[in-house]
């Protein structure tokens, strides 16, 4: 049985919507086209499980879905209604939103990819529901640094909560790098990080902290097709910013 814990640390076993190479063509032919939770789902359970639960780790956009649809049916309410009574009203996130149109509101920088060569196209106007759940929320650095300050200063969830999230398991992507509930773990030159990382199209955002959230660091690109030089400047320009 797959648990919300297994949702939470990737270890369910859920194949990853975003995997599906009909889905992924469909969402590139028609960026704005809206997309309701179910429809993602489905398209997920139309797979094979990748593991039994508990059995493995493996990144699940679809994880977050479900984990979305659970929020709506135990409280009643819009994930929406749940993030903004929660987070952004509490902690004075007056930049972060999590909007339901195509079109970002107020100044912002327009993102960019590079589908099959270049040049790089404008994809800013995307329809948020097809990240709904796991990425559709538009913000800032300085309310991500807010954000993680709260969460990881106890100010957001009951006390032991934070340390809950903290209990990780082991991810392919090195020793150093582990998940938690909702949070991953690193190292940098100076020591273990908090955060996590993420991108839609045509943005990428990666966040670290140390562990009680006193010294932070955001980065925000513009791109979600990073060339690897530019990959490695970025991970150079986090150690500085972070470590010096």
């Amino acid at each position: 049985m797959i648990t919300i814990r297994h949702l939470m640390i990737h270890t369910g076993g859920v194949f990853d919507f975003y995997s599906d190479q009909n889905f992924f063509k469909q969402f590139v032919r028609n960026r704005t086209r809206t997309w309701t939770p179910q429809e993602r789902v489905a398209v997920a359970t139309g797979h094979k499980p990748l593991v039994a639960p508990g059995a493995g780790w493996s990144y699940s956009n679809t994880g977050y879905v479900l984990l979305g649809l659970i929020v709506e049916k135990v409280t009643g309410h819009s994930l929406v209604q749940e993030l903004r009574g929660r987070i952004f009203s509490p902690l004075g996130l007056r930049a972060t939103s999590a909007p339901t149109t195509p079109q970002i509101e107020g100044r912002h920088a327009r993102g960019y990819v590079i589908f099959d060569k270049p040049p790089a196209e404008d994809v800013t106007a995307v329809s948020p529901s097809v990240a709904w759940a796991h990425g559709d929320i538009v913000s800032t650095a300085a309310d991500v640094v807010a954000f993680y300050r709260a969460l990881l200063g106890g100010r957001l969830l009951r006390a032991d909560l934070p340390r809950t999230m903290e209990t990780t398991v082991a991810t392919p992507y090195g020793k150093d790098q582990k998940y938690g509930l909702g949070l991953m773990t690193g190292r940098l030159s100076c020591g273990t990080v908090w955060g996590h990382d993420g991108d839609f199209a045509g943005y990428q955002t990666t966040t670290w902290n140390s562990r009680d959230g006193r010294r932070q660091v955001v980065i925000m690109v513009n791109s979600s097709s990073l060339s690897q030089t530019a990959k490695k400047q970025v991970n150079r320009l986090i150690e500085s910013a972070y470590c010096r």
